[in-house]
């Protein structure tokens, strides 16, 4: 038996695709605390950088709030170079001490980059342009890949879909789905 404040927070899906010029960013809703689900509608996706940079999380939200912070700092010091500004919050992220305690993944999606980033200093670009975080991450990722080799839909449609099935297959992620596209 444990606790609530012992309880593993499992709080969300997010996922990413690419498709010729167009990417699109997508989560859900649901905020888990332990087996309980305290929180159906909150919003994990962020526009940054005027609107050019989106960027997903999954992991503590005070976490990811402190981290996208940190990002969009880079992102203005860099002039809105996400490679740039993510290799320098991933160094950041993993060589701070108190940065190497926040439980956090961040995706973040640009015109031309989609990146997954991680406290253990990783920053991984996807090579087919999909890329999945949080609970239901894995499952939303194969939907998409699935989709985006046997049919023609759209970046936005294939995140929503994919999304969707994740939320029919696991516990911790809803079907109240939120997706920004960049074009």
């Amino acid at each position: 038996m444990t606790t609530p404040s012992q309880s593993v927070i499992r709080s969300t899906t997010i996922l990413s695709v690419r498709r010729k010029e167009s990417a699109a960013i997508g989560g859900d809703g649901q905020v888990s605390l332990g087996d309980t689900a305290i929180k159906h509608d909150a919003r994990k996706i962020r526009a940054l950088a005027d609107g050019s940079v989106l960027c997903g999380f999954a992991g503590a939200t005070a976490d990811a709030f402190a981290l996208l912070e940190r990002f969009e700092g880079y992102l203005e010091q860099h002039h809105a170079n996400v490679r740039r500004a993510a290799i320098e919050l991933a160094k950041q992220w993993r060589t701070d001490r108190a940065l190497r305690q926040l439980k956090s993944f961040l995706v973040v999606v640009s015109r031309d980059a989609t990146l997954m980033l991680s406290g253990s200093g990783d920053v991984i670009e996807p090579t087919d342009g999909v890329i999945g975080i949080g609970s239901g991450g894995m499952y939303a990722a194969a939907a998409a890949r699935a989709l985006l080799q046997y049919t023609e839909l759209p970046p936005e449609k294939i995140v929503d879909a994919a999304l969707r099935i994740a939320a029919d297959i696991c516990v911790y992620t809803n079907h109240e789905i939120i997706v920004e596209t960049l074009k």
